[in-house]
């Protein structure tokens, strides 16, 4: 009897060390540093399109927008699209269109407002055919609210002559823009 009793034990206790071996190789001490995290590209482009075109309607049915670009990307981190050379026509169900350019863009997520980057151009003639041109280096637009503005020297040629101002408000469906400061005009006497 005291040999299956030492049977038993030897029988367990070789269990045990089998079981304390599995578990020592198991759980090592590298399993509980901590893993490096996967690392992110900010800038990652997960879609993009080459010569995109894309044409917006108004509710009653009037042409709200007609936009080109060279290139459309879409970074998947941040959710802003990229534009290279967007060529923008701003009807607002008018005749008479917002043609706005620029070398490069960037849309928000919810495309509620658009950064306008390098060589910004803004150019519209009225129904009295009087064109205006404005030219800045960089513009934010809100397009739902018919919208833009800047904090960079701005240049307006139109109404018979050229302004200059740093900064500027500008509400496209009233036609009204504000300088904000260091404003210079030139105008032709008539």
């Amino acid at each position: 009897m005291l040999s299956k009793k030492f049977r038993n034990i030897v029988f367990f206790a070789a269990i045990a060390a089998l079981l304390a071996a599995v578990g020592y190789w198991n759980i090592s001490p590298e399993r509980f540093l901590d893993k490096p995290v996967a690392a992110v590209n900010e800038s990652e482009i997960d879609y993009y399109a080459i010569n995109a075109h894309s044409v917006q309607f108004q509710p009653d049915g009037k042409l709200q927008y007609d936009m080109t670009s060279d290139k459309v990307e879409h970074v998947k981190a941040s959710e802003v699209t990229l534009l290279t050379k967007p060529d923008l026509q701003m009807y607002r169900g008018s005749e008479f269109p917002w043609h706005v350019q620029s070398e490069r863009g960037e849309v928000n997520p919810d495309g509620t407002e658009v950064e306008l980057i390098d060589s910004v151009r803004i150019a519209r003639t009225d129904a009295k055919n009087r064109p205006m041109v404005i030219t800045t280096t960089r513009m934010t637009v809100f397009p739902k609210q018919q919208y833009a503005q800047t904090q960079q020297a701005v240049r307006i040629d139109g109404a018979g002559g050229v302004s200059t101002g740093t900064g500027m408000k500008a509400y496209l469906k009233e036609s009204r823009i504000h300088l904000l400061s260091n404003v210079r005009g030139q105008y032709e006497a008539r």
